[in-house]
């Protein structure tokens, strides 16, 4: 135990008396603070404002009567409609440098034997000049299934490594529904498939420029979704798809059977604000690859706010125009509203 003085207990005691005092004094001057803190106020009901403020960006292409990119055109220049309603701009920029996410989607069913080495070499030529250090792209197949054979990179030799890759299934030697074996009984280009896994799955979450390419003559055997499926999923993920329409019309021929591939890629194309190109030719394969590189690099983009505040997952329909009625307008004809 320590020992302490005498000296030291009358400071204690003194000490004592000042805590004491300061004690009374704090009790005085802290009671009403006290009182407050047993009796609080009747807290008031707060009310919480939200705010939910949707944009719908359209990415606009501008062209003369001759085919020609238009690059000089200005905001006021456009018109936006949605379901014939006039809505405001309210965000306009012209899209050379957005970063760009993009998919290749290759058919290798037994109709694209001839012509598949073609597409491999000039897809690998367009993913050379197109991809940029921010971009992102990826590589699927479909016949039978619907394949990754690259997931989202940057990276160009691994994008050109699974183009290379690709090769013609071989699943049967007809076109008709159910002559090309699969996993589940149909047929051996699940062409819708593809574009509705490459939506759902891949893009839907992805922000930015987002672009399909498809190598195909357009013909579809054994989907299990429905083309209707495919492009609602394409336009609720704000894809624009195009659509390289490399048809092999004597394999067609051969078996007895109408080629139809043509409407479907067209309204794929079109109703996303793609559009097809067909190609006859090993030379046309690499001009359709640099329209759509062209096309990319003169893109406009504009926003607006709905005038439509509904919430309730409808299909509102877009129409863009420009003062110039001798431009034509290439862009997504609809999208589908939020569902709160």
């Amino acid at each position: 135990m320590i020992k302490r003085t005498s000296e030291f207990k009358k400071k204690k005691a003194c000490s004592r008396l000042l805590v004491v005092l300061f004690l009374l004094s704090s009790l005085i001057v802290a009671t009403p603070a006290a009182w407050s803190q047993q009796n609080p106020p009747t807290p008031q009901p707060q009310t919480t404002l939200k705010v939910s403020t949707e944009v719908v960006n359209v990415l606009a292409i501008i062209k003369d009567k001759s085919g020609h990119l238009i690059t000089d055109v200005n905001k006021d220049d456009f018109q936006v409609l949605e379901d014939n309603n006039t809505q405001e701009i309210r965000y306009f920029s012209k899209q050379t440098d957005t970063p760009l996410t993009l998919g290749i989607l290759v058919d290798t069913s037994p109709s694209q034997g001839r012509v598949l080495s073609i597409e491999q070499e000039e897809a690998k030529a367009f993913i050379a000049q197109v991809i940029k250090p921010k971009d992102l792209a990826f590589v699927l197949h479909f016949d039978v299934e619907v394949e990754l054979l690259q997931d989202f990179t940057g990276d160009k030799q691994r994008l050109s490594k699974a183009i290379d890759e690709t090769q013609v299934n071989g699943g049967g030697g007809g076109v008709l529904p159910g002559t090309f074996p699969s996993s589940d009984g149909g047929g051996a280009t699940h062409l819708f498939d593809a574009v509705y896994l490459s939506a759902n799955d891949l893009l839907k979450n992805e922000v930015g420029r987002k672009v399909i390419i498809l190598l195909t003559d357009g013909e579809d055997q054994g989907s299990r979704e429905k083309l209707q499926a495919a492009l609602e999923s394409a336009q609720k993920s704000d894809l624009i798809i195009y659509s390289i329409e490399i048809s092999d019309r004597m394999f067609y021929m051969r078996q007895g059977v109408f080629f139809s591939g043509d409407a479907v890629l067209k309204k794929l194309s079109d109703d996303t604000g793609g559009r097809v190109i067909e190609v006859k030719s090993n030379r046309d394969v690499h001009q359709a690859f640099q329209q759509i590189a062209d096309e990319l690099r003169t893109q406009y983009l504009l926003g607006y706010t709905p005038t439509n505040t509904k919430h309730d997952g409808s299909f509102r329909k877009i129409q863009v125009k420009v003062r110039d009625h001798n431009y034509k307008v290439q862009a997504r004809r609809g999208y589908y509203a939020a569902n709160q």
